[in-house]
């Protein structure tokens, strides 16, 4: 504080109030093949509604991936999904003389940064996204002409004749409104030829415009902001705008509505390990992207496996705040006459990691959107789990056994071990999912991919302390650049021994110890500008194995005698 160099009050508010925060542990994230939606882009979805809504039903080919996201969303209601596209995606276009050609627009950063201002060449009107979709949507534009709306096929749509904007300074008495509506023509997103998608009522091509409320009015900004079909493209000399008009002069004057319908879009091949790789890498920043369950995609090809899931291993390794959810390639399991061997071929070349988690087996679900029963690998459901087990109790308790690792919506898996299988797998970092008669089908473990044997290679010790480095990890942030001596080492005592008595008093450990004073704060560590804490856990443990003694005694045995 500043010295008082006269008598007076002075008034300050010191705030000691620092807690360690709560910390998400239930955010699932994956990468998906789907026919619609922005590529390359994280998106937040809810439920599966919400992920038709987004990213369209799934085809034969998007399926998996599509039903893989959809099993998490059984368990939890916060998911992370990028889309990724495989060679020859394409967003549909109007065409510069009515025949689109397509052209890739991956998401509003790629069209903001390459085609905001009409540098497409592709004609007036493009799909919002990649796909097939985006070839059964025809858009129309009906300009301020009385004669032209009378003639128009959709003047029943809109209230009257476009005109003159009230709120647009460079109008100058010009007929600057339209009215532009976009229509599934071939009916591919509704099921219904002719669908009317959307309506844009007396927008203007005034760049100025506003709209009653004060917002923008302007054609092009109102299109981009708010479809969710089409982007603006190059509105080029004879239609409206023409050079991005900036006032009344330079105003096209239509006399006849323009209707174009868009194609040349292509949902792309197959996407292939580096495709996914691409989409999973959004992922990898822990300070912008807050994830805690990464969901691996299916694979088929073994070699395509262990690339794709050593990728997710060294994403959670880099980030040190989530697990990895992996599946062996689905060709593992379905219709091999050696599962088990295969399995423990595939775990055999993964690398040995706590952040990681393997599980036996496909699992076959049905495909409501298909009338059909597909194969999927079991991630979603393992990720699913786990936020299941932080809805019902904490993250630090185990996702398996009858408890809490009941799987939903199976119908059977590719693989049902034995306990001499069960026994193989576990020993190789395998978790086997069980199918038991009237039990359902469980997840029977909760090892990590860790290969050596410590208190890490179980998922909810590591789980513990994700949550426990997180939640003081940001607490602890507030104290950067805070004088190191007795009163801010004190702070962060008095800060972090209430959290870890709370996590003790939810079973989370047995017992703990802060240690945060001059014994490891010395001088030669102030000196270097460094702040220490070392905090000792002793994290509680799953029961894997129960031994019942049961023991037989003679008649005249007393109990006293013998009992432990």
């Amino acid at each position: 504080m500043a010295f008082q160099v006269s008598p007076g009050v002075q008034v300050r508010e010191i705030d000691l109030t620092n807690v360690v925060p709560a910390v998400s542990t239930s955010i699932g994230a994956t990468v998906v093949q789907a026919i619609w939606g922005p590529v390359e882009e994280i998106v937040t979805i809810t439920s599966e509604k919400d992920l038709v809504d987004t990213f369209g039903t799934p085809t034969a080919s998007t399926a998996a991936y599509f039903l893989n996201a959809a099993s998490f969303l059984k368990y939890g209601n916060n998911l992370k999904v990028v889309r990724s596209v495989g060679t020859g995606a394409l967003n549909a276009t109007s065409g510069v003389s009515g025949a689109g050609t397509g052209l890739l627009i991956k998401n509003k950063d790629v069209y903001d940064n390459s085609y905001a201002d009409g540098q497409g060449a592709v004609g007036i009107w493009a799909a919002k996204y990649p796909g097939l979709v985006g070839s059964s949507l025809k858009v129309s534009l009906c300009p301020a002409s009385s004669v032209a709306f009378a003639a128009w096929t959709y003047k029943d749509q809109f209230t009257g004749v476009p005109g003159t904007s009230t709120y647009a300074s460079t109008v100058g008495g010009t007929a600057d409104e339209m009215h532009i509506i976009v229509i599934d023509e071939d009916g591919v997103i509704t099921g219904v030829a002719g669908t009317i998608l959307e309506k844009f009522a007396f927008v203007s091509q005034a760049r100025d415009a506003k709209a009653f409320d004060g917002s923008t009015n302007y054609y092009k900004e109102v299109i981009n902001s708010t479809s969710k079909y089409i982007w603006w493209m190059d509105h080029i000399t004879g239609l409206p705008d023409a050079g991005n008009a900036a006032s009344a002069s330079t105003f096209t004057t239509m006399t006849t509505a323009t209707t174009v319908s868009l194609a040349g879009g292509n949902n792309g091949g197959d996407l292939t390990v580096g495709n996914i790789d691409t989409g999973f890498q959004l992922f990898n920043d822990a300070e912008t992207v807050d994830v805690n369950l990464l969901i691996g995609a299916p694979t088929l090809a073994s070699a395509d496996g262990v690339t794709q899931a050593n990728n997710l291993i060294a994403i959670a390794e880099n980030r040190k705040d989530l697990v990895c959810f992996i599946s062996p390639p689905l060709a593992s399991t379905v219709g091999n006459a050696t599962p088990s061997a295969t399995v423990i071929a595939f775990a055999d070349q993964l690398t040995s990691s706590s952040y990681g988690f393997l599980d036996s087996s496909a699992v076959k679900v049905y495909d409501k959107y298909n009338d059909v029963y597909r194969w999927i690998p079991a991630a979603g459901h393992m990720a699913g789990l786990c936020a299941n087990t932080d809805e019902v109790a904490d993250a630090w308790f185990s996702p398996g056994g009858y408890n809490r690792g009941q799987l939903l919506g199976i119908t059977r898996i590719a693989f049902n071990p034995k306990k001499a299988e069960r026994d193989d797998l576990y020993k190789k970092r395998v978790n086997p999912i069980v199918s038991f008669p009237g039990e359902g089908t469980i997840l029977f473990g909760d090892k990590t991919l860790q290969s050596k044997p410590s208190a890490f290679d179980r998922i909810n010790v590591r789980r513990l302390f994700i949550v426990l480095e997180k939640a003081i990890a940001t607490a602890a942030k507030y104290q950067l650049f805070e004088l190191n001596d007795e009163f801010t080492r004190a702070m962060f005592r008095n800060m972090t021994e209430p959290f870890l008595r709370e996590i003790k008093g939810r079973r989370g450990i047995t017992d703990f110890k802060v240690v945060c004073d001059t014994t490891n704060n010395t001088g030669e560590v102030i000196d270097t500008n460094q702040f220490v804490a070392d905090i000792y856990i002793k994290p509680a443990r799953s029961i894997n194995f129960i031994t019942l003694n049961l023991i037989a005694t003679r008649t005249g045995v007393d109990f006293a005698e013998i009992g432990g």
